[in-house]
């Protein structure tokens, strides 16, 4: 963690465009950096029950088509260490702040696996769990052994199991039933110090095959997630998007199969409680792909992605999501739901 922090110091109209990967204007009535997690429990406990704060991380799944005139609380405290060890594995604390494809690399340098899929994912640590981040067939939930938040409410610090955090597809109790009550500040890890590779997807095996890569190592893994993505999905830097923005929609079997009569090119994968479809070759059959209106557009190489090609504002972005969701559900009869919160 960073040095103490005493109390927080608010900020009068801050820009976020900076603080969120769309690159989107927006400003907050009022801002804190919070790097210290007993700072952020005093002014809990001092303005809680009164005020209803805006948790704020790195941005990267975070659509606003407005000012924020809640309190802003950006979560940045820094810090990772081991907590505990044996011959098999380690328990990880990262506290949320830190960036989350940095912590990756800082697993991968110390031989400690079940991360490496998770690779080039943009955003912190403190928003993995709220999200359940997940990639190329892993989900954050399977290596997140407890959560600790601050209660807003209270101030008080509460620890959350894996079953507490209720995980479920790009979605937790941190998200929906909880979402503004509890901020996140440190999250733990219990990863492997054996290698077992997860590399049942096409790209991966692919992109292994292409580096002549026989028996790949978590590192190679890691390497191969990043190239993909890094080739697939535009750099928020370069120009603004949030990744995917939806969730790859699960329907019944019946209706899985009733699409892929009509569609047998459609993509679809076996899920727990039917069958995953591929929302982005849902929206690209659709006619989406490659569009724009009024600077919101949809990435030409990824139909999952929307992107701000300048000047886009989080209204027409939203206006933009929207139409797509119209079209796909009057083509496909499948609604698609947005995966970034949208404020």
């Amino acid at each position: 963690m960073t040095n103490a922090q005493s109390t927080l110091e608010f900020q009068s109209n801050v820009s976020l465009k900076a603080r969120n990967t769309f690159g989107i204007a927006s400003n907050a009535k009022r801002f804190a950096e919070v790097t210290d997690e007993a700072a952020l429990q005093r002014w809990a406990n001092e303005h809680g029950e009164n005020e209803r704060p805006f948790i704020l991380g790195g941005g990267s799944n975070l659509l606003l088509t407005a000012d924020i005139t809640e309190p802003v609380l950006h979560i940045a405290p820094l810090g990772i260490r081991v907590v505990e060890q044996d011959a098999t594995s380690a328990l990880v604390e990262a506290m949320a702040g830190e960036p989350w494809h940095a912590f990756v690399l800082w697993t991968l340098e110390r031989g400690l696996c079940g991360l490496e899929n998770l690779s080039l994912i943009p955003g912190y640590v403190g928003a993995g769990p709220v999200q359940n981040i997940g990639a190329y067939g892993v989900e954050i939930k399977e290596s997140c052994e407890r959560v600790v938040a601050v209660d807003l409410r209270t101030g008080e610090l509460k620890t959350f199991s894996r079953g507490e955090c209720a995980f479920g597809y790009r979605d937790s109790i941190f998200k929906h039933l909880e979402r503004d009550r509890y901020a996140i500040t440190r999250v733990y890890f219990r990863l492997s110090k054996t290698f077992s590779a997860r590399v049942t997807y096409g790209d991966i095996q692919s992109e292994l095959a292409a580096n002549k890569v026989a028996s790949p190592t978590a590192c190679d893994v890691s390497n191969a997630v990043i190239a993909i993505r890094s080739r697939k999905l535009p750099d928020p830097a370069v120009i603004g998007n949030a990744g995917s923005f939806f969730k790859n929609p699960v329907v019944s079997v019946a209706k899985a199969d009733e699409l892929s009569a009509k569609h047998p090119t459609m993509a679809r994968y076996p899920a727990p409680d039917g069958v995953k479809l591929a929302a982005g070759w849902l929206i690209e059959h659709a006619g989406w792909k490659g569009r724009t209106i009024n600077g919101a557009g949809v990435h030409e190489k990824h139909a999952l992605v929307l992107v701000n090609h300048g000047g886009a504002t989080g209204a027409s972005l939203w206006q933009l999501a929207q139409m797509i969701q119209v079209d796909v559900l009057a083509k496909f009869g499948v609604q698609l739901e947005a995966e970034p919160r949208v404020v």
